[in-house]
């Protein structure tokens, strides 16, 4: 397991939601999760680091890319603390930048809800 798989929180998928959005094509679904399971370490990596340096900017872009990935990918609950920490750093506020991003036990999951 990578470090940054090992410190990642738990995501949960609407999977009925997402297969909707790919037209019920499971193969294009496969291809859209596998590049997202390659993808989302780097982006929460660089939030990391940006939540970690306290600048509101880099929280603001990293949040947005990462709240943008996990919407196309029906992880609303993810998306919506991404949108939260977004918010955070536009309005300057370090102030609980980690809190979304404490994990959920401490695992790199993912979840489909059926």
């Amino acid at each position: 397991m990578k470090e940054t798989e090992k410190d990642s929180p738990n995501l949960s998928f609407d999977q009925r939601e997402l297969l909707a959005r790919v037209d019920n094509d499971r193969e294009l679904l496969h291809d859209l999760l596998t590049i997202f399971k390659e993808e989302f370490p780097r982006y929460l990596q660089a939030l990391r680091v940006a939540v970690d340096a306290s600048d509101g900017k880099l929280v603001a872009v990293a949040a947005h890319a990462l709240k943008g990935m996990l919407l196309n990918l029906a992880a609303g609950q993810a998306a919506a603390a991404a949108g939260r920490l977004e918010q955070m750093g536009v309005a300057g506020k370090r102030r609980g930048f980690k809190a979304p991003l404490q994990p959920s036990r401490g695992t790199s999951r993912v979840y489909c809800r059926s």
